[in-house]
């Protein structure tokens, strides 16, 4: 059974609002085309970085239809569906699979912390609502609980469409154990931009990247190297974006990379929802120095 993969730079998109808190619709558009123009090879909505948590289903379901029909066929969208509850996670994948995604983000279930059996049966029951590849998600970082390698084996093996997975635990050793045990059935992308370079070094295919918000050319750029082979760009491409790739996440994501969309245009408003809030005056003051001294740099060698 051919299942399709999804590798290279994929964008995990913020969800834009207007200052009044609402869906910002015009902001979203333009961010997909951007996107595209840039040369990313797939968009993932309603992931962390899209703040789903805060979006209610209406929402939810009208940032991934609104993203699918400006994409209009031209890249993938992964589409997040993810819940600690499977009722919830499944209904968010069949709407997914009808809306037209080509695949689904599925990230281990938070808070509840159950076993490895009990993460098997959850993205089981993901995997028998739709054919089209399912990307897991582990963050155990955010969900208190990691996806096991031999827990990805065993999905894989039963559901060949459960063939990805976004590794953000910070460990290069996963990606080392991961291809080891599954070799190139199994697509392994970075969650951390931080760590595109090492992992792809060690077998990873690609990265899901919120830097690629602000920075796509350059995102596209690394990996397109790494993945060529081409260590000495990739190197020197990651060291000058490494001082971006940290700041980034100097407060919760995507605090600091919505700062950086308005500086540069791409969002009205660099709006959050609580529990999220703006940044301080201090690290806002550092994350867009070093943004715009990123831009500089670039502006010049253009």
């Amino acid at each position: 059974m051919s299942v399709t993969k999804y590798t290279g730079s994929i964008t995990a998109m913020a969800t834009p609002f207007l200052a009044n808190g609402s869906l910002a619709e015009a902001d979203l558009k333009k961010l997909v085309d951007a996107q595209i123009q840039a040369g990313i090879d797939a968009l993932v909505p309603v992931g962390t970085t899209g703040e789903c948590p805060t979006l209610n289903h209406d929402e939810h379901q009208r940032v991934v239809e609104l993203t699918i029909e400006t994409a209009a066929g031209r890249v993938p969208v992964i589409a997040g569906a993810g819940s600690n509850s499977t009722r919830e996670a499944v209904s968010l994948t069949k709407f997914a699979h009808k809306a037209g995604a080509a695949a689904v983000l599925q990230v281990a279930p938070y808070y509840n912390k159950p076993s490895q059996e009990g993460l098997f049966r959850h993205f089981s029951a993901i995997a028998e609502a739709t054919d089209r590849p399912v990307v897991l998600y582990s963050i155990p970082g955010r969900c208190g609980i990691q996806i096991e390698v031999e827990t990805v084996e065993r999905l894989l093996s039963k559901y060949p469409h459960v063939n990805h997975i976004k590794e953000a635990g910070g460990s290069v050793e996963r990606v080392d154990e991961l291809k080891k045990a599954m070799g190139d059935d199994l697509v392994v992308l970075s969650g951390d931009d931080s760590l595109t370079l090492p992992f792809i070094c060690s077998g990873a295919e690609g990265v899901i990247s919120v830097a690629s918000n602000v920075i796509p050319e350059q995102v596209v750029a690394l990996v397109k190297a790494a993945r060529s082979g081409d260590l000495t760009t990739a190197s020197k491409l990651h060291q000058k974006l490494y001082p971006l790739f940290k700041n980034l996440f100097i407060e919760p994501n995507p605090v600091p990379v919505k700062a950086c969309m308005k500086q540069v245009g791409l969002l009205e408003s660099s709006r959050v929802r609580l529990p999220l809030c703006e940044m301080t005056p201090e690290n806002k003051q550092q994350v867009l120095s070093i943004f715009e001294s990123l831009q500089s740099e670039l502006s010049a060698q253009a």
